[in-house]
């Protein structure tokens, strides 16, 4: 066993140096934890990937609390948590406060470009896991259906049914053996305190609403926002986008450029996407807002994918080995991409292209990522750069 200042330590130095999204942040904790530091064998590595994989939530956050958890307990859990995800927050927090200053037509070039370089990042995101969740006729089918309801129906209800009905029809559509497995992940979580994770997951889910209609709290209705996308994302952190859209600009929080201006410097930081909620809970109006509000924010958008690996991890090794579960998570992940696929085009693109050369900054954005595996950083400093120049030659024209 190690100690919680250890795990902090280690994973700080993750959260200053992960770029690339989950899929490479993965790929940075295996180098670190079982290649160069022993912190777990492969198999174990590999199986807690997998579990993460499966469940709902941020996956790199969620492996890394899990090594944290496994190094030192639950405090080493948090200081997992903790390490990783405070870099990436300071970051959006200032980006909030420096947004605000960003007034005239060169800062609103910048923010511009940063709108634009989300549409080259969820083009990617789309395409990637569209390949990978979607390969066969029955999964793509789930998908298209799920992006044309989402087209016509835009609400939380909306996307929560499609998601649900992805996994009814992925149960009919998508099963197939399970796959067969010899790792054995140990942790120190008892079924007793697996179930309690899962009843706290569900009771906040379910409860939040209520608690906030009965009392008319901002506080709260923010906390259930938060909490509510944080606990609907499956099949990558992109997938937050439209949660957290339709949680924070339908009901005239945030407007859509400040929202799609932050989404795009969230790109080219190190660290967990989910640390755009730092963002939000700074700029969000009324209050709380500012650093309550950030703080608030992360708490309740990382909470429910922490308590629900919690309370999946004393129950994998069986429930991996069901054919059932997996075709249900086959479907839902179909569907999570026709989710993301009608958020690409509504608000991402209907509010950032609307004309010839803000198609071509989102290509050379989409091209650099796609083709010259070019790292989110430098797209983010290209795409804000030629925002720079469309509002430059937008003044000088005659």
């Amino acid at each position: 066993m190690g100690s919680p200042s250890e795990v902090l330590l280690a994973f700080f130095k993750m959260g200053m140096s992960c770029f690339g999204g989950p899929i490479a942040h993965v790929g940075y904790f295996r180098n670190e934890f079982v290649v160069r530091r022993g912190w777990l064998d492969e198999p174990a590595y590999a199986d807690l990937v997998a579990l993460c994989q499966f469940l709902p939530g941020p996956a790199s956050s969620q492996v890394g609390f899990c090594i944290g958890l496994a190094r030192a307990g639950y405090s080493g859990g948090l200081a997992a948590w903790f390490g990783f995800t405070l870099p990436s927050a300071i970051i959006m927090v200032l980006f909030a406060y420096g947004a605000a200053a960003l007034a005239g037509p060169a800062g609103a070039g910048l923010l511009h470009g940063l709108r634009l370089v989300a549409v080259a990042i969820v083009a990617q995101a789309v395409w990637g896991m569209a390949r990978t969740l979607c390969p066969d006729r029955e999964r793509a089918t789930i998908a298209l259906a799920a992006a044309l309801i989402l087209l016509c129906i835009s609400s939380p209800l909306a996307q929560v049914a499609t998601i649900a009905g992805g996994g009814l029809a992925g149960l009919w559509l998508c099963r197939a053996p399970a796959p067969a497995t010899t790792a054995h992940l140990v942790v120190p979580v008892s079924p007793r305190a697996g179930l309690v994770a899962l009843i706290a997951f569900l009771a906040l889910l379910g409860g939040l609403p209520l608690v906030r209609d009965l009392y008319h709290s901002q506080t709260l209705a923010l906390l259930d926002a938060f909490y509510r996308s944080g606990a609907l994302v499956f099949g990558g952190g992109h997938v937050v986008l439209p949660l957290l859209r339709e949680a924070f600009v339908a009901p005239g929080w945030v407007s859509d450029d400040t929202f799609l201006a932050g989404y795009g410097a969230a790109q080219g930081i190190p660290g967990p996407l989910f640390s755009f909620a730092a963002y939000l809970g700074a700029v969000v109006h009324p209050s709380p807002h500012g650093l309550a509000g950030a703080g608030l924010g992360l708490v309740a958008i990382f909470l429910p994918g922490m308590l629900i690996v919690i309370g999946a991890l004393p129950f994998w090794n069986s429930l991996r080995q069901r054919a059932d579960a997996q075709a249900v998570m086959r479907g839902v992940n179909a569907a999570v991409v026709g989710l993301l696929g009608a958020a690409l085009y509504d608000p991402i693109w209907t509010s950032s292209v609307g004309t010839a050369a803000d198609l071509a900054v989102a290509l050379v954005g989409f091209v650099l990522l796609t083709v010259w595996r070019a790292p989110p950083l430098l797209v983010v400093f290209i795409s804000a750069l030629l925002g720079l120049s469309l509002a430059h030659l937008a003044i000088i024209s005659p």
